[in-house]
């Protein structure tokens, strides 16, 4: 039986008070209510880092430099339908104003406060890797 892979890049932004941006997936999306990592699909022939620097534009506004993005681990879970595999970087610097561009809700939060939010399967193992770096 064939399983379908799919890609997604994550974002940890990091903010000077060591607070975690975290989005709200909108109603009539898959997963709608759940809180996730900024990022998205890795297009067909982009890098992890293109595609975080092109979603975050997107989704929140603000410019990435690729150097600017550290990997830190991955999430490999399978759902249902498809198996997810998420490589998660953090970022600290980038430009602009965080602004909700598609009209997700929004929540800056300490690591240790990550777990009251309730998230997708894939990204629950993430909290604990973040709060050991921070």
């Amino acid at each position: 039986m064939s399983v379908k892979i799919i890609l997604v890049a994550a974002c940890a932004l990091v903010d000077a008070d060591g607070r975690v941006l975290i989005a709200q997936r909108p109603a009539g999306k898959p997963m709608a209510g759940l809180w996730e990592f900024p990022g998205g699909k890795i297009e067909d022939g982009e890098a992890p880092e293109q595609s975080l620097i092109r979603e975050l534009q997107e989704e929140l506004g603000i410019v990435v430099n690729e150097a600017c993005l550290a990997p830190l681990t991955f999430a490999s879970h399978a759902y249902p339908d498809f198996h997810l595999l998420m490589p998660l970087y953090v970022c600290r610097r980038w430009e602009g104003q965080v602004t909700a561009s598609e009209g997700q809700t929004l929540a800056w939060v300490k690591p240790n406060r990550l777990r009251d939010y309730e998230m997708p399967p894939a990204d629950v193992p993430l909290i604990s890797h973040l709060m050991a770096l921070l």
